[in-house]
């Protein structure tokens, strides 16, 4: 029995030059890899598509992770209340606008160590820095 033809795919005639930064680089280059596509793969699907969706599933039933879950949704909630008080006309002070800052930059780092948490629990040990 013979060996069955390969499809023979549309030929690429078309070569298409685009310079990037460093930075450009290597964002499309990371990016490429958690989709599993190669860099001009990638690049010609978001150019043809608009926008490649990467998901990143995170099961996990650990108690912490969902006590720092519950906490995350109370502060969205409490940072809802705040912007929806200065939105109304309610008085700012730079002391205020400090605690503020203060509190997002707190909130930042807890949503890193989240994601590293996540990571660490899919055995991933790299967590994203998206």
């Amino acid at each position: 029995m013979a060996r069955p033809k390969k499809e023979i795919a549309e030929p690429m005639e078309h070569p298409f030059v685009v310079r990037l930064t460093d930075t450009q680089y290597d964002i499309i280059k990371k990016r490429a890899l958690q989709t599993g596509m190669s860099m001009a793969g990638y690049i010609r699907y978001q150019a043809i598509h608009g926008k490649v969706s990467i998901s990143y599933p995170v099961v996990a039933s650990m108690p912490e992770l969902q006590k720092l879950t519950y906490e995350f949704s109370k502060i969205g909630n409490n940072l809802n209340q705040i912007a929806r008080y200065f939105n109304s006309g309610g008085m700012q002070s730079k002391a205020i606008r400090e605690d503020i800052n203060d509190a997002i930059a707190e909130i930042m780092e807890m949503s890193k160590k989240v994601t590293e948490m996540a990571g660490e629990y899919n055995g991933n040990t790299q967590a994203s820095d998206e």
